[in-house]
């Protein structure tokens, strides 16, 4: 495993800077993410950092290497697409052992080349060696795909071809992993199967693994820090609980899960409490700001529906549900509290009643939840 350090990244494609001054530096067997829309540039570093685009400007290093110059497969990066890129003529087997077959090709001579060439062609008439047999062997086991290893990959599932593409990556005992949209192909159910068996392979073998993402919840749920990236530039680095607490901007509230985001001028702070006009209310809040104008952001699960007259908040405000909406766990509410819709989500527990469409609401939210940015 190796770290990967990006300085000063730039790329340009026709005249237009699609990167912009991109740095990170990603550790030794951390599971970094890069998240962000489409077209914001993430593909685009992953494909700088596996050799695929030249950079314009800037510098690219594994561990104490400059690998600028290198090419892709002078890098010994694994690659993961989202398209799988499996070869359907070839059995699981002779796909995940196509790496070593190219490995082989190139320290071979003449006459083994020959070899080569034919067991790629066909696998019956020249055998694999005991070490490529053992390597494929040990990546399908990790992946729980031994059992198929003589199935056509055509015969598989998506999440196991999904699987296949991962072994072939890891065969190679790459020093970086690099993931681009590998579950965006699969359901719901499919892709969260996949996540957990990629966080447990990478854990295992603690490799440096590098995964794109318009999917705020894969990003969070499996990496050790983010980069959420929007228009080519990296907007904040940090765990995903960082992201989620702390945004420093309105689009990652947005983007790192849902909040309710509200423009307000802070009016006065008194003790502890900073107090924030927002259309007719006033909210309170213990977030700490240096301008006046702010944006106000609070997330719906910190917004409580008072089902006791007696319970009271800081921030105490009375509306109008306008939907709500079931989702299984929890029932999300959708609010007007003066000219303001608000988010609120509540946890659901069988028997409980979902308010309808139209009811008065009490609504408190501590000082604490409200964020000013």
């Amino acid at each position: 495993m190796k770290s990967v350090v990006l300085n000063g990244l730039t790329k340009d494609f026709s005249g237009v800077t699609v990167l912009k001054n991109i740095n990170l530096d990603i550790q030794a067997g951390e599971f970094f993410a890069l998240l962000g829309p489409s077209g914001c540039g993430k593909t685009t570093t992953m494909r700088c950092i596996a050799g695929f685009e030249n950079p314009t400007t800037g510098e690219i290093k594994f561990g104490d290497d400059i690998v600028n110059d290198l090419s892709p497969n002078e890098r010994n990066c694994g690659m993961v697409f989202q398209s799988y890129a499996l070869f359907p003529h070839m059995n699981v087997f002779d796909n995940v052992a196509y790496s070593l077959n190219i490995q082989d090709l190139k320290k071979s001579n003449m006459f083994k080349k020959l070899s080569v060439y034919t067991r790629m062609l066909n696998s019956r008439l020249v055998k694999y060696s005991a070490d490529i047999k053992k390597r494929v062997l040990d990546a399908l086991e990790y992946v729980e795909l031994t059992e198929h290893a003589n199935k056509m990959v055509n015969e598989l599932s998506g999440g196991q071809q999904q699987r296949v593409a991962l072994a072939r990556a890891l065969v190679m005992e790459p020093k970086v992993l690099l993931m681009d949209e590998p579950l965006s192909n699969l359901d719901q159910k499919l892709r969260h199967s996949m996540r957990n068996t990629i966080r447990r392979i990478q854990q295992d073998l603690k490799i440096t693994t590098i995964f794109v993402t318009h999917d705020q919840e894969e990003a969070m749920s499996m990496a050790d820090r983010v980069a959420v990236m929007k228009d080519g530039v990296i907007l904040q680095v940090g765990t995903p609980t960082d992201l989620y607490s702390n945004p420093k901007t309105p689009f990652i509230a947005d983007f790192v899960g849902t909040s309710n985001i509200l423009p307000g001028v802070i009016e006065k702070r008194e003790n502890d409490l900073v107090h924030v006009t927002v259309g007719n209310q006033v909210i309170k809040s213990t977030s700490v700001h240096s301008t006046n104008d702010v944006k106000v952001i609070i997330r719906p699960e910190n917004i409580h529906i008072l089902d006791d007259k007696s319970e009271r908040y800081d921030n105490y405000f009375e509306g109008k549900i306008e939907l709500s909406t079931y989702l299984g766990s929890t029932v999300r509410y959708e609010i007007i509290v003066d000219q303001h819709r608000l988010v609120a989500d509540t946890v659901y527990e069988s028997g409980d009643s979902i308010l309808k469409n139209g009811s008065t609401v009490k609504l408190g939210i501590s000082p604490e939840r409200v964020l000013l940015i």
